[in-house]
């Protein structure tokens, strides 16, 4: 549910101040906690030191992110895959078979080089 009009966008007091007045390339990483504060055209430039629950996973504000929220950008959760063993064989067997497709290109621009120019 969105956040009444009246009141306006919630944007955290704290990363205010801390950007207030400075260039971008001279404060570095910003660290902050405050996932929910949404990104306000101000913060445009700044990299972000959004903290994840274990780490500070850094976001660069860009235009396009101006009105959702920081903690849109550092995932709390690392999916790691489905499938399992199977899963594990078919990738071995995808890159074994892209390993040597490679090979037999480049034996074939061997064997083309070698040929004598007449």
């Amino acid at each position: 549910m969105s956040r009444s009009l009246k009141k306006g966008p919630y944007v955290e007091a704290n990363l205010l101040k801390k950007i207030a007045g400075k260039k971008p390339a001279a404060l570095g990483v910003v660290k902050t906690w405050a996932r929910r504060s949404q990104i306000s055209p101000e913060m445009l430039g700044f990299t972000f030191g959004v903290h994840n629950g274990r780490v500070h996973t850094d976001v660069l504000v860009t235009e396009d992110m101006v009105g959702h929220r920081l903690g849109e950008f550092a995932p709390t959760r690392k999916f790691v895959r489905h499938g399992g063993k199977m899963q594990k064989e078919i990738e071995l067997k995808a890159k074994e078979a892209e390993i040597a497709s490679a090979q037999a290109a480049k034996a074939a621009a061997d064997t083309a080089s070698a040929a004598p120019k007449k």
